[in-house]
């Protein structure tokens, strides 16, 4: 369908290369095509699209929590992966067929290879060993850390099953890897309650001066204890001596298309996907530094309809091509989450 332009993508090294007229000019056809695909090979994606007034082929994320959307056969069903479900028992449930599953994987080690390089750190996991026990079934939590896992070797958990911290392990890892780079990942809200705060309880520090942090997920805890992306990452300074931290956006619905922090504190968008911020009411884009509702866009989804997804998420755009940091493409900044209200609003205009 579509191979020969993910390949081309694939091969330019660099995941942040494209500038605007480019990278407009190749995800505009990808679209297209997995607009043709999954309207002949999803049945309730046609019917959608049938029964919509304009051409808006965007789909609120909430209908992956009601309806089974795919464009594969059962048959060709290689995992199905689940949204954490931590506000509500109702979970989003995202088919992969092998071909998907592939992808996703190759474009997360093209973009998490251009933060940690290519070579395999020894990688610190603040999680418990029992969340990625079953592999046919991931919970988001699961599937973050498992696909974050080919970033590293000698996988080591920070937190034993009843979520305290391993302090015997995590000894033994650093000393192990004494004055050697490490790899930690964890998501966001782990990070904070079972590691920094239990080491600010007991009053313990970690050098993990040597450490880069990938971290993702769980703001919504930390901003209702008024913790902020500052907050955060003075606090793992303070506690372990960490200066290199990169949190990432993403979401279970687009796997693979996940939008990494840069050294100045901007999110950005890899040669896979796009973003807009659109006004909730109008559905019409916001100008640069007003915030809106976030609408992604990425040319992973083969196996579901994911490639063009209305979020539930507030942000705004700070610039495209422009970033101190020299990396091309659009970069932004997450804000929040919409009212319920507002959620439920947009995902009745789309015949949920």
């Amino acid at each position: 369908m579509t191979a020969e332009s993910i390949d081309y993508l694939l091969s330019l090294g660099d995941p942040y290369v494209l500038g605007r007229d480019d990278k407009k000019s190749i995800l505009d056809k990808e679209l297209e095509a997995l607009d043709r695909h999954h309207y002949q090979n999803c049945s309730e994606f046609k019917s959608i699209i049938d029964v919509s007034e304009s051409s808006f082929h965007y789909l609120p994320v909430r209908l992956f929590k009601h309806l089974g959307l795919k464009s594969i056969s059962e048959e060709d069903t290689f995992k199905v992966l689940t949204s954490s479900g931590t506000t509500s028992q109702v979970v989003s449930r995202i088919f992969l067929d092998k071909n998907t599953a592939q992808l996703q994987t190759r474009v997360l080690v093209h973009i998490m290879q251009a933060f940690l390089g290519k070579k395999r750190l020894p990688m610190l996991i603040i999680d418990h060993p029992g969340v990625i026990k079953n592999r046919a079934s991931f919970s988001a939590r699961g599937a973050g850390i498992l696909g974050l896992s080919n970033f590293g070797r000698d996988h080591t958990y920070a937190l034993d099953d009843d979520m305290n911290i391993n302090f015997e392990v995590i000894e033994a890892f650093l000393n192990k890897y004494h004055n050697q780079q490490i790899f930690i990942f964890g998501f966001t809200f782990m990070i904070w309650q079972y590691f920094v705060q239990r080491l600010r309880e007991t009053g313990k520090t970690l050098d993990l001066s040597k450490a880069v942090v990938v971290h993702s997920g769980g703001w919504k805890k930390l901003q209702d204890q008024a913790v902020g992306n500052d907050d955060f990452k003075k606090t793992l300074l303070d506690t372990c001596g960490i200066e290199r931290v990169h949190n990432f956006y993403g979401m279970v619905e687009q796997v693979g298309s996940i939008y990494v922090e840069c050294e100045y504190g901007h999110l950005h968008c890899p040669n896979f996907a796009d973003i807009h911020f659109w006004d909730i009411a109008t559905m019409k884009p916001v100008e640069i530094g007003e915030e809106g509702v976030v609408v992604v866009e990425s040319v992973i989804p083969r196996s579901y309809p994911g490639h063009r997804l209305l979020t539930e998420d507030k942000g705004y755009l700070i610039g495209e091509d422009d970033c101190p940091c020299g990396r091309k493409g659009k970069y932004f900044a997450i804000t929040g989450r919409l009212p319920k209200a507002e959620v439920r609003g947009c995902s009745d205009t789309h015949g949920k």
